[in-house]
C-alpha cells in the first residue's frame, strides 16, 4: 500500500512548494509595482513635456524605491473616529485579493503556481473581492469622503463585473474550456491564430474587456473611487505611510493581473505569434524563458496602454460611468456572446480561416503604419500666437 501511493507529494513537499511559489509571486508583484510607478511618472511626464524622475538611479529608476523607504519611516496615523481593526486590515485585504489572482495565472507553458481547470472564473472571482478592502477602508475611516469613495467603487464594480464576465465567456466558448493553460496552448502558431482574430466578435470583446477591466482597476477615466477633484483622495484619504503604499501595490498588481488574463484569453498567451511550434518543447529552458519574457512583455504593454489612457482622457462623472456600463457595454457584451455562439455553430471553416488571416495581417499592417507615423511625423508645430514658442517644447523668447 505504501508503494501504491509513493508518487504523491509529502505534506512537507507541498508546503515547501507553496512557500517557494508565493515568494516568487510576491517578489514579482512588488518589483512590478516599483517599475509601474516609475513608468507612470515617466509616461505622464512625457505626455506633459516634463522629464519625470531623473536623480535617483539611472533614469530615475530607483526613485520609487527611495519613496518606498520614505513611506516606511513615516508615521502611520489613523483618525480617532476610525474603526481601528477594520482600518488597519483594509489595505491588506485589497492586496491579498489582487495577489491571489496570480496563483492560477500561467506565465508560460506549465509555469503556474497552481493550475486550475476553472482558472478563468477563479481570476475574475478573486479580483472582484478587492472591492471588500476598498469598502472596509471607506467605511472604517470615519470620513465622508472615504465613505463616498468606497460606495462609488462598490457600485462601479458591481456594474462593470457583468460585461467583463460576458466578454470573458466569448473566448471561453471559442476554446471550450475555462483552463487558462489550455486556452494558451490552443493559440499556438502564428499570430492570426490568437483568439482576438478568431472572429469579429472576439475582436470587439477584447476591446470591451480591456475597457471594463480598466474600470475595475479604478483607473482613469473611471477612477471615481479616488476622484481627487471631488473626494480629496477617496477611500484612502485617511491613510498614510506603509498602508497607503499597500493600496497602490494592490492597484498595480490588479492592472497586471487583468492584463495577463487578457493576454491569455485574447492575445496568444506566452506565444510570440512568429513560430509555428511551442518554444519550450523545442528549446527546453531557453524556450521557457522566451515564453516568460513574451508573456510579461504583453502584460506590461497593456499596463502601459492603461497609463496612456489615464493621461489622455478626462475623468467621467459618476452618472456617465454608470450609464456607459448599463446603456452601452452591457448590451454590446450580450450581443457579442450571442454572435460568437452563432459564429461557432454556422460559419464554415473556410470563412473562419480567411477572417483570421485578413484580420491578423490587417492589424499588423495598421500597427506598423502607426509606429512609422509616430517616428517620422512632425514632432512639434509652431504656435503662431506666441512667437518663439513651439507646441510641446518652449524655446527662448527674444524680448522686443
Amino acid at each position: 500500500m505504501k508503494d501504491l501511493f509513493s508518487f504523491l507529494p509529502t505534506p512537507f513537499d507541498m508546503i515547501a512548494g507553496a512557500v517557494v511559489a508565493a515568494g516568487l509571486l510576491v517578489t514579482f508583484v512588488a518589483t512590478s509595482a516599483l517599475f509601474f510607478i516609475w513608468l507612470e511618472r515617466k509616461v505622464s511626464a512625457r505626455m506633459q513635456d516634463r522629464l519625470g524622475p531623473t536623480r535617483v538611479g539611472p533614469y530615475g529608476l530607483l526613485q520609487t524605491l527611495a519613496d518606498g523607504l520614505k513611506l516606511l519611516t513615516k508615521e502611520d496615523v489613523s483618525p480617532d473616529v476610525a474603526d481601528k481593526l477594520l482600518f488597519n486590515m483594509a489595505p491588506y485585504v485589497a492586496f491579498c485579493a489582487s495577489f491571489v489572482a496570480f496563483i492560477s495565472l500561467p506565465f508560460g507553458n506549465g509555469i503556474v503556481a497552481y493550475p486550475l481547470n476553472v482558472a478563468a472564473f477563479f481570476v475574475l472571482a478573486v479580483l472582484s473581492s478587492e472591492i471588500f478592502g476598498v469598502i472596509l477602508a471607506g467605511y472604517s475611516s470615519g470620513s465622508k469622503w472615504s465613505l463616498f469613495g468606497g460606495i462609488r467603487e462598490a457600485a462601479q464594480v458591481v456594474s462593470y463585473e457583468v460585461p467583463r464576465s460576458l466578454c470573458v465567456l466569448v473566448p471561453v466558448i471559442v476554446a471550450g474550456t475555462l483552463n487558462l493553460n489550455t486556452i494558451g496552448h490552443q493559440q499556438q502558431g502564428f499570430f492570426w491564430q490568437w483568439n482576438v482574430f478568431h472572429d469579429p466578435f472576439t475582436l470587439v470583446a477584447f476591446v470591451i474587456f480591456f475597457i471594463v477591466a480598466t474600470a475595475s482597476c479604478k483607473r482613469a477615466p473611471f477612477d471615481l473611487a479616488e476622484a481627487e477633484s471631488e473626494l480629496v483622495a477617496g477611500f484612502h484619504t485617511e491613510y498614510s505611510g506603509l498602508r497607503w503604499s499597500v493600496f497602490f501595490m494592490a492597484e498595480y498588481a490588479s492592472m497586471f493581473a487583468v492584463s495577463g488574463a487578457a493576454t491569455l484569453l485574447f492575445l496568444g498567451g506566452w506565444h510570440t505569434g512568429l513560430l509555428p511550434f511551442e518554444p519550450s518543447e523545442k528549446f527546453g529552458w531557453a524556450g521557457h524563458l522566451l515564453n516568460l519574457a513574451v508573456f510579461i512583455f504583453k502584460g506590461f504593454f497593456l499596463v502601459f496602454v492603461m497609463m496612456w489612457m489615464r493621461w489622455s482622457l478626462p475623468r467621467l462623472r459618476i452618472d456617465q460611468v454608470m450609464m456607459t456600463c448599463l446603456k452601452y457595454f452591457l448590451p454590446i457584451s450580450c450581443g457579442l456572446l450571442l454572435g460568437v455562439c452563432v459564429w461557432e455553430l454556422y460559419v464554415p471553416n473556410l470563412v473562419e480561416n480567411s477572417w483570421k488571416i485578413v484580420a491578423g495581417v490587417g492589424t499588423l499592417l495598421a500597427s506598423i503604419l502607426l509606429v512609422v507615423k509616430l517616428f517620422t511625423g512632425p514632432l512639434t508645430t509652431p504656435n503662431r500666437e506666441l512667437p518663439g514658442v513651439w507646441a510641446g517644447r518652449p524655446t527662448a523668447i527674444t524680448p522686443p
